[in-house]
């Protein structure tokens, strides 16, 4: 892991995108949860940069989202930037945002980008009172995916009347720290009620857990989704790397973050940089990416756990009880629909 993480930070060329006939997103519509800081607003930026037509900022804060809009409205003036609220602890925020999107991209209009970029990391256990569950998993892999699911029809562009559609896109971020996971509750079931338990907490593990979960799911996805679907959709997976002032670890007190600022001054990239990632994984990368998980500007293998056969029996036990959570939503029936 502290070769990967080395290589990562030091090694890795940050891969700018200029304006251009060919990156230019002139006429099209992105959407980005968390946008309203950190990486997820120099992504916005960066997005703008290349000429979005209009750009989503999806919110906790819609007070904080519009005064983020107003500022990018100035600087771009000839883009539309929208605010909606979005509360990842609350299954009727997210499904409100996906019927939102769902009545707003009808009738020929396109959603064409999406990026899930909304992650929390915690210094102590903290329950989501809407749902029960660990905030850490919750935000970071249950609900992530919940909007995923509920994003890819709506993302789906189908070519018609002999015309060919460019594929819409989803990128969901992730983190290089799923390739060290510790999952000493692998073999508790239920698996992922066993995040929640106080006794077995630790803060250092939920983090890179919730991201290796993403790789687990995104692998079983793969089994569900039909086969040509990256050219309607691309989905895939991006590490935006360690990167300074993102408030990531707010919750961090004394030494550990110390610890934290002291490591994040000698190693991490500046966020403008860690947004291009997304950009690459948005717009650069190609249907090569499709279902894959892209880590400085490449395409990297997932987690080892989603290789090892031991690890099957996990990907099993989170692929049932994620869909049992979320079958509130549907979530199985939108992913039949895919196939029809």
């Amino acid at each position: 892991m502290a070769r990967i993480f080395i290589e990562s930070q030091f090694c890795t060329k940050t891969q700018k995108v200029g304006l251009t006939p060919e990156t230019s997103l002139s006429g099209k519509t992105a959407l980005i949860t968390g946008g309203s800081d950190g990486i997820g607003l120099h992504a916005g930026r960066h997005f703008l940069s290349l000429s979005v037509s209009r750009l989503i900022l999806a919110v906790r804060s819609p007070e904080k989202g519009e005064r983020v809009a107003s500022q990018f409205r100035s600087e771009f003036p000839s883009a539309t930037v929208d605010v909606w609220p979005l509360e990842m602890t609350s299954y009727d925020s997210i499904q409100a945002l996906a019927r939102r999107a769902s009545a707003e991209f009808a009738s020929g209009k396109r959603l064409d980008i999406a990026i899930l970029n909304a992650g929390i990391v915690r210094a102590n256990l903290n329950i989501a009172e809407t749902t029960g569950h660990c905030d850490v998993i919750q935000v970071n892999y249950i609900s992530t995916f919940l909007l995923a699911i509920l994003l890819i029809p709506i993302l789906r562009h189908k070519s018609t009347s002999g015309k060919t559609s460019s594929p819409g896109r989803l990128t969901i971020v992730n983190s290089g720290t799923a390739y060290n996971p510790k999952f000493p509750n692998r073999n508790t079931r239920p698996f992922l009620a066993s995040f929640d338990d106080p006794n077995t907490w630790v803060s250092t593990v939920q983090y890179p857990a919730s991201k290796a979960l993403g790789h687990l799911f995104m692998a079983r996805l793969l089994d569900h989704l039909p086969a040509g679907l990256e050219d309607e959709v691309i989905i895939n997976l991006v590490d935006p790397g360690y990167c300074k002032g993102t408030g990531l670890h707010r919750d961090a007190k004394g030494v550990l973050a110390f610890v934290l600022q002291l490591s994040k001054t000698l190693t991490a990239r500046s966020q403008q940089d860690g947004a291009w990632t997304y950009v690459d994984a948005a717009v650069t990368k190609g249907k090569e990416s499709h279902g894959c998980f892209v880590m400085d500007f490449e395409i990297k293998p997932f987690a080892s756990l989603v290789y090892d056969p031991a690890g099957k029996e996990v990907m099993d036990a989170l692929w049932d009880e994620t869909m049992a959570e979320l079958s509130f939503a549907g979530v199985e029936q939108v992913l039949e629909s895919l196939n029809h």
